[in-house]
């Protein structure tokens, strides 16, 4: 009872406090189950069904993996370093108890990588069902792929631009076949550069990531046009902001004293988990199968169409570019 009494003294001295830590947990909870999202409840099966995802060895690729693997799909994992990919690759098999997950090797700052790859599947696989688009890099220095083209404008859209294209008659021939591409919400403020596609008069590394991220939403949309009644059906996604390896670039050029005061909130955005589906429902909701060409972003499977009439001028270049 002399607790209980101490206890109600402590609380009747300090309502005040009491009440705005209450507020700001709730507050908390509140914001941090907001900026997770939605989840897909779709229960979709995949036995049968092939997947490649590429960049599937860390973030919400290899979350995308574990649960296609999960649903019974035979998964590729599309990506650079072998010495992650392996070790994923089991992680991948253990956490979803499917032994079906190859490793292949894919750098997309390489067009003849690209091209190797896409020979490899075309040769070596009988269908693929979904192919999802997700390897990135953002805000990194000037850098040129091999083939001289900006670094991201490179890997975030033409490597991905070939080898969709390479791959289109393999997923033409398994039918009904999706593919997907992770784009951001950086898109909005893009530009497509045509005067200066590798930006090499203005560099800007945010500049050149909300190119790059256009160009992903705008070939989406395109190839959703070329593809209309092939079986083929194409979507473009925001996934959120997330814990991953994407801001490697972008960090370590940001204040010490700025990092000390957001390393915190890091605790409130996304988990790679969460960051991960928008991009499996997009590859496994049955409702999105009759749809093409859209852009996403899962709050509660919010269905976003912010692709302005201003950026229609621009969907030539991402689809024509050699």
């Amino acid at each position: 009872m002399d607790v209980f009494n101490r206890v109600k003294e402590f609380a009747e001295e300090n309502t005040t406090w009491l009440a705005i830590v209450l507020v700001t947990g709730t507050g908390l909870i509140t914001l941090r189950r907001w900026m997770a999202g939605g989840v897909c409840r779709s229960k979709a099966r995949l036995d049968g069904k092939t997947a490649l995802i590429t960049g599937a060895n860390t973030g919400i690729g290899k979350e995308t993996a574990v649960d296609l693997a999960a649903r019974g799909a035979r998964v590729i994992l599309a990506c650079r370093d072998m010495g992650r990919a392996n070790p994923a690759a089991d992680e991948i098999r253990k956490r979803s108890g499917n032994g079906n997950v190859v490793v292949k090797q894919l750098n997309l700052s390489s067009l003849q990588s690209v091209r190797a790859l896409a020979a490899d599947v075309m040769a070596t696989e009988e269908r693929l069902d979904i192919l999802i688009n997700n390897a990135g890099i953002m805000m990194c220095p000037k850098w040129e792929t091999e083939d001289g083209f900006e670094m991201q404008f490179g890997v975030n859209h033409l490597g991905h631009f070939l080898l969709t294209n390479s791959l289109l008659d393999l997923l033409k021939k398994s039918v009904p076949s999706r593919v997907v591409n992770v784009s951001s919400l950086a898109h909005e403020k893009g530009k497509i550069h045509f005067d200066d596609i590798n930006l090499d008069k203005d560099y800007d590394p945010m500049k050149s990531y909300r190119q790059s991220k256009l160009a992903n939403v705008l070939f989406s949309r395109e190839l959703a046009k070329r593809l209309e009644g092939t079986g083929v059906t194409v979507y473009s996604l925001h996934p959120g902001v997330i814990r991953t390896e994407l801001g490697r670039h972008l960090w370590p050029t940001i204040a010490l004293w700025k990092r000390l005061f957001f390393q915190p909130l890091m605790l409130l955005i996304k988990s790679p988990w969460e960051g991960a589906q928008t991009t499996i429902s997009c590859a496994v909701d049955e409702s999105l199968e009759n749809t093409s060409g859209l852009y996403y972003r899962l709050a509660e499977m919010l269905l976003i169409q912010q692709i302005q009439h201003k950026h229609t001028q621009d969907v030539q270049i991402c689809v024509c570019l050699q």
